[in-house]
């Protein structure tokens, strides 16, 4: 499931950019005033780290959270990830490497 920022109520997004180079998929941007998640390139930072970037830098408790319209499983975002960096290997951690290994 790839992540989306809060736009609006408590949670919404400052527009801090405190996430924007913590993203190694470069999947979060600024646009017409709001920092937006891109899901095609967002992996929940799989591949990269042991759990997403973007919630722990965020000093606005959920505002960083899964997106419910693109719902995907652990070993999708893996796939999402090799394709988008096919010529370099994943970092994994605990299931991730099961995954990997079952291919």
């Amino acid at each position: 499931m790839a992540y989306k920022i809060v736009t609006e109520g408590e949670s919404e997004c400052i527009n801090c950019a405190a996430c924007l180079p913590e993203c190694d998929n470069e999947a979060i941007t600024e646009k017409e005033d709001n920092t937006v998640i891109d899901p095609d390139k967002c992996t929940e930072c799989v591949g990269f780290a042991k759990s997403p970037k973007c919630t722990e830098i965020c000093p606005i408790d959920d505002c960083c959270i899964r997106d419910p319209d693109h719902v995907e499983s652990r070993q999708q975002l893996l796939g999402k990830w090799q394709r988008l960096y096919h010529d370099e290997p994943p970092q994994l951690w605990g299931s991730d490497m099961e995954l990997v290994l079952k291919d």
